[in-house]
């Protein structure tokens, strides 16, 4: 066999360019989940790509942008522990907005947080919006700003360019076995994953600022004879009123999100899944270090 290669590569970039767009399309699964809301990463997912005799690890960390909130801060520290701890690092912009004021802050950041010998790989993204010499022109001022190993031109959600982008940083990672089975194709625990599943569909489900009031946790998971699994989660809300939203009008909300959930977790799963959701209003959650645990987060992040 070809001597083996394995690494982390993480990607980074404002919230909504994409990172978990790409990160499933590497990896030929959902592992990260994609709504069209922004800061919907929480946890530093892992997500493990095999290209040849190379195994791609990547670190789908939660977008950079100025924190507010506890939650806020320990996501961006996330982030950053991701990339520092990466092989090779690729900055994700979107190509209809460019050099934006969120970037540029990023690019100073590559400068100052991450070791010398960190290589950084440019993917600009959704190239099917914008002309071909507006690309060209985008990438010359980003490289302009930032000395790029490679420059990249891709539609993470079209699929365009990954194989490329793919193919090099398999190159790119150091010699070495392997840190996964083959098959795997996420670090997470299922319980984890489960109830990120929950949480993508109560956030396309609701609107405005709710869904980031809001988490899921995977309370109980028991595998049934028949080789079904039951499982039973909580969904954590700060408020009163928030709880009558997220069950909706005779139960209605949580129920259609309970069925969306249960189908791509039978689905994810390949076996038949009973989902149950309780709502429990809990004013303090973004204050409790537990749920940060939970989340894959360091809630000392947050101070």
């Amino acid at each position: 066999m070809a001597d083996t290669r394995a690494g982390f590569v993480a990607l980074i970039g404002e919230p909504n360019a994409g990172k978990s767009t790409l990160l499933n399309q590497m990896v030929g699964a959902k592992v990260s989940i994609v709504t069209h809301k922004v800061q919907t990463t929480r946890a530093r997912i892992r997500g493990i790509a095999m290209e040849g005799s190379a195994q791609i690890v990547f670190v789908d960390t939660p977008g950079l942008f100025r924190p507010r909130r506890r939650l806020d801060r320990a996501m961006v520290a996330a982030a950053w522990g991701g990339a520092a701890d990466a092989d090779v690092v690729v900055l994700l912009v979107e190509a209809h907005r460019g050099l934006t004021e969120g970037v540029r802050t990023i690019i100073e950041a590559l400068k100052d947080r991450l070791p010398a010998r960190t290589r950084v790989a440019l993917a600009i993204n959704k190239i099917d919006r914008v002309k071909a010499e507006e690309l060209l022109g985008l990438s010359k001022t980003m490289n302009e700003a930032y000395g790029f190993e490679k420059t990249f031109m891709i539609s993470a959600e079209k699929g365009y360019g990954v194989k490329d982008l793919k193919e090099w940083l398999a190159a790119e990672l150091p010699e070495g076995p392997w840190f996964y089975p083959e098959d795997q194709i996420a670090d997470l625990p299922m319980r984890m994953i489960a109830a990120e599943v929950t949480r993508e569909k109560l956030t396309l489900r609701l609107h405005e600022e709710l869904p980031y009031q809001l988490t899921v946790e995977t309370e109980r998971w028991e595998e049934r004879k028949d080789g079904s699994a039951r499982i039973d989660q909580i969904v954590y809300v700060a408020r009163d009123g928030h709880k009558g939203i997220v069950l909706g009008n005779r139960g209605e909300t949580i129920k259609a999100v309970g069925k969306a959930a249960r189908e791509e977790l039978t689905e994810f799963l390949g076996r038949p899944v009973h989902l149950f959701l309780t709502v429990k209003v809990r004013p303090n959650w973004l204050e409790e270090s537990e749920r940060y645990s939970e989340m894959g987060l360091d809630f000392r992040d947050g101070d």
